[in-house]
């Protein structure tokens, strides 16, 4: 199948050409005429697979026929997860719609409202939005609703995660009940399952390019580190490599990602960090420069994971693994793409086994390990048959396995349980609980208690001045101010 058989406008095809694509991705081939059919569809399709032209081209299709409803707000709007994917969108739309005539804008955190205020002011065509700053608009009146025909999710899984199926929702109930909608997700659960019955009717299911699909181009390795000093070696040595073009470096805190950036540009290394709590004008900037070839290392938090469309990327370096084994996919997907290859070095140390464990499992297959030559770790981690071994070639992978072993595993935190150390001259846990003194000189606990100590010459709490005080008001005359000597008497005596 050809573009030129999926019935779109003439002027989107000679864009599409324009951009040298010749023939539709899975997800394009399987998605874009069920979306122009106006049927409501739910697309699952990992990062770089083309999803982003999957809805823009049929969206860009259903405004060459002119709106009968009469208003201000947009036909057709798309919602994302973050600011980075809802600027790439935006430039996907100008790129396919660059021969029609056409109103687009993004609604985002972090830029001013005023340009969003004279943006919504006007009709316009086309709105990407995050679900945060939208509800802003959308609860001050400042955008209708009406005039929507077309509702995208993208990346809806994301949004979820991040916590924004409510607001999700009620934009979605802003929007007439007859618009058409289409979900893009990665992942499919039951929360997911539970939002399209929501908000969809009757729609199409497809799924492509599942994960093993999506990393066939891409080269994974993985680098045991012994530290984080083990860890700057080992990426110090990376980037020497003159074929490491370009490469994103992810960080697992916004702080270490400032950090590293910092470091690597005092070694005379052109990097720069990208993360959520730059300014929107200081991260446009920064992966601008990066687009151009001024920054040849970014080091990102998962902020980049989703939405970062650089082309060139050679390389991905996971500094830290991500916790999410999701996310390692979404990471790795930044190079690789449109058909290119891409290699992934994963870090890890003995402290991420588990997350490592987890990304594994997801993909399906184990990760390689290389060692380089004078970065050797101290303790290295082996693999054994048919489990992810632990540090100094002990399995993790179940009980036991490490029975022999004079040492236990690194991965296995030492046993401290009672009956564990028989042979030490210390008594078993079980003989240091208080029940087990009883033969010493000190009293027991009971001994202690006030009803237990009559030869101090303290009368017990029933004789205190408190009790005094009950018994005095229960008789209903400790307020009387004619018993002040009767009530001294009961006090003190």
């Amino acid at each position: 199948m050809s573009f030129d058989t999926m019935n779109l406008a003439p002027t989107i095809l000679k864009a599409v050409n324009l951009c040298g694509y010749t023939s539709p991705t899975p997800i394009q081939e399987q998605a874009i005429p069920q979306a122009i059919a106006g049927k409501d569809l739910i697309a699952s399709a990992q990062t770089g697979t083309g999803k982003t032209a999957a809805f823009v081209l049929p969206a860009l299709q259903r405004l060459t026929v002119p709106s009968t409803a009469k208003g201000k707000g947009p036909r057709i709007l798309v919602l994302t997860p973050t600011r980075e994917l809802a600027n790439q969108i935006t430039e996907a739309v100008r790129t396919y719609g660059k021969f029609m005539r056409l109103r687009t804008g993004a609604i985002l955190g972090g830029m001013p409202y005023f340009e969003q205020q004279r943006l919504l002011s006007q009709p316009v065509d086309i709105i990407v939005a995050t679900p945060g700053r939208l509800i802003d608009h959308l609860e001050s009146g400042r955008i209708s609703m009406a005039r929507v025909e077309l509702l995208v999710l993208d990346e809806a899984d994301r949004m979820l995660d991040m916590g924004f199926s409510e607001a999700v929702s009620t934009i979605a109930a802003a929007t007439p009940e007859g618009r058409q909608t289409l979900l893009f997700t990665a992942t499919w659960d039951g929360a997911m399952e539970k939002l399209a019955k929501r908000l969809m009717k009757d729609a199409v299911r497809i799924a492509v390019a599942g994960k093993k699909a999506t990393l066939e181009l891409i080269e994974q390795r993985l680098h045991t580190a012994d530290d984080m000093q083990h860890k700057n070696r080992l990426l110090n040595h990376l980037i020497a490599d003159s074929g490491m073009t370009r490469a994103i470096i992810f960080s697992s805190t916004k702080r270490n990602a400032d950090q590293l950036a910092r470091e690597l540009a005092s070694r005379g290394h052109s990097a720069e960090a990208l993360h959520g709590d730059m300014t929107q004008g200081a991260r446009n900037r920064t992966i601008m420069n990066m687009r151009r070839g001024k920054i040849r290392l970014l080091v990102a938090t998962d902020v980049a994971a989703r939405g970062l469309d650089v082309t060139g990327i050679t390389h991905v370096i996971n500094y830290d693994l991500p916790k999410n084994a999701e996310d390692y996919v979404h990471r790795i997907g930044r190079t690789g793409r449109a058909g290119a290859s891409g290699i992934a070095i994963s870090f890890v140390s003995f402290r991420e086994l588990d997350e490592l464990r987890r990304i594994e499992r997801y993909i399906g297959q184990s990760l390689p390990q290389l060692v380089i030559a004078g970065l050797e770790p101290a303790r290295p981690m082996q693999q054994g048959s048919g489990s992810r071994t632990g540090y100094n070639g002990r399995s993790t992978g179940g009980r036991g396995t490490a029975a022999s072993a004079g040492r236990r595993p690194f991965s296995k935190a030492p046993s401290y349980r009672s009956d564990a150390r028989p042979s030490t001259g210390r008594k078993p846990y079980s003989d240091s609980r208080s029940d087990a003194r009883l033969s010493t000189d000190r009293k027991p606990y009971s001994d202690y208690r006030s009803d237990a100590r009559p030869s101090t010459g303290r009368k017990p709490y029933s004789e205190s001045s408190f009790a005094g005080k009950r018994d005095a008001k229960k008789s209903g005359w400790a307020g009387d101010a004619r018993k002040t000597e009767a009530f001294r008497k009961a006090r003190w005596s």
